[in-house]
């Protein structure tokens, strides 16, 4: 039997790598002559960048960076050579990366993730993909583009300071400064979610909340990320936010989809076509998934909802396992899901899971496999039989 295992990570838990290593040895548990193939997955968000790597064998490059409150830090982003380069913006303005405490919805930059492709252009990248999710920034993209040349100013002629709050004072956008490698860049962007820039399923009204902001706060961000909008509509002639997909990672992919050539896919699509997933479930007889939360929004472009659409184009079947089941994750079975399993065994708190997480992804992932393999092999044996059917 074959076994295709492609999971999302289990964030501040396991990266998808190590949640396909714990299902793979549950299998076996079950199954000890299962061929299993692991393709760690992910959405375009936190983990994408080590889901490419480890399935395509590309190389990881560190830059020096920003962070999203300006600080220094050293962030990852991947070659895959070929001139293609693969940029997580939660590598350098992530909201793991800044404590609860220390958040700041209105100044945060993504300053960090321009300087990113900066160093990808340096290394003669003219295809980035960009995975957008797990943003710390609410600034539209301001940051990225001030990174790469592109100068925002005020009434007065000033640079604009960082942070979304600050593009309510926008004047006016000068590409006198941009630097030229990027007319010969092809950019693709990951993303997770479809919402629009603006309005009440904008990037501040949905996402604002988690990165710190109150309602004061949102409603200013939104209408500062309305009116850069509107400065932008002025200036390139098109007006881009209401696009689905704008009010990813703070906006950023809006900044990208206005200002250079930028093609947006699902995240999920992305990594599976860099990790090679189509092939690796070729005369697969099983596949297994899971993320850190099913629910109803999986469906939107999550891992698991990726996982069964390309299985079920083979006919193959999915089992998912998963930290929680939420509310609304029944929806899945019509997408492709065959059933789902929740990683505890019973109430057990966060942090007991989290800790206990490799060994109970083990137990659940051998007690599918054993319940699946009284199935197969009793269809194998009516096959055999002559009785029909196809195991």
């Amino acid at each position: 039997m074959r076994v295709v295992i492609a999971p999302d990570s289990f964030k501040e838990s396991l990266s998808a790598a190590d949640v396909a290593k714990a299902i793979a040895e549950g299998v076996r548990d079950a199954m000890p002559d299962a061929v299993t193939v692991c393709v760690p997955m992910a959405d375009g968000g936190e983990g994408s960048l080590d889901a490419v790597l480890a399935a395509s064998g590309g190389e990881r490059r560190k830059a020096q960076v920003l962070d999203a409150n300006g600080q220094s830090c050293e962030a990852s982003w991947g070659w895959l050579g070929e001139g293609r380069a693969f940029i997580e913006m939660a590598a350098a303005a992530g909201l793991e990366q800044i404590p609860p405490a220390e958040r700041k919805p209105l100044q945060a930059s993504s300053y960090g993730v321009g300087q990113l492709i900066k160093a990808a252009l340096d290394a003669g990248a003219v295809h980035i993909v960009l995975g957008l999710g797990g943003s710390a920034t609410n600034d539209a993209g301001a940051g990225l583009l001030q990174a790469l040349g592109v100068r925002l100013l005020d009434g007065g002629g000033h640079e604009l300071p960082a942070g979304g709050a600050a593009l309510k004072m926008l004047d006016r956008i000068s590409m006198e400064g941009v630097d030229p490698r990027l007319q010969r860049v092809e950019f693709e962007i990951a993303v997770d979610v479809d919402n629009p820039l603006c309005g009440p399923r904008g990037a501040s009204a949905i996402f604002g909340p988690q990165k710190g902001a109150d309602p004061q706060q949102v409603a200013e961000l939104d209408a500062a990320l309305a009116h850069f909008a509107d400065v932008c509509a002025r200036h390139f002639g098109k007006d881009e936010r209401n696009i689905p997909g704008m009010g990813a990672a703070g906006g950023l992919g809006f900044a990208i989809k206005t200002c250079f050539s930028a093609r947006f896919r699902p995240g999920v699509e992305l990594v599976a076509e860099l990790s090679g997933l189509a092939d690796a479930l070729q005369g697969a007889d099983l596949a297994f998934t899971g993320e850190g939360r099913m629910d109803a929004q999986t469906l939107l472009g999550k891992t698991p909802a990726g996982v069964a659409r390309y299985a079920g184009r083979q006919g193959i079947p999915v089992l998912a396992i998963v930290g929680s089941l939420g509310e609304g994750y029944e929806a899945l079975y019509q997408a492709g899901i065959t059933a789902a399993f929740s990683l505890a065994p019973g109430p057990i708190s966060l942090e007991q899971a989290c800790r206990q997480a490799p060994a109970y992804l083990r137990q659940r992932a051998g007690d599918c496999m054993r319940t699946w393999l009284s199935g197969w092999q009793a269809a194998r044996a009516s096959a055999a039989a002559g009785e029909g059917g196809r195991p």
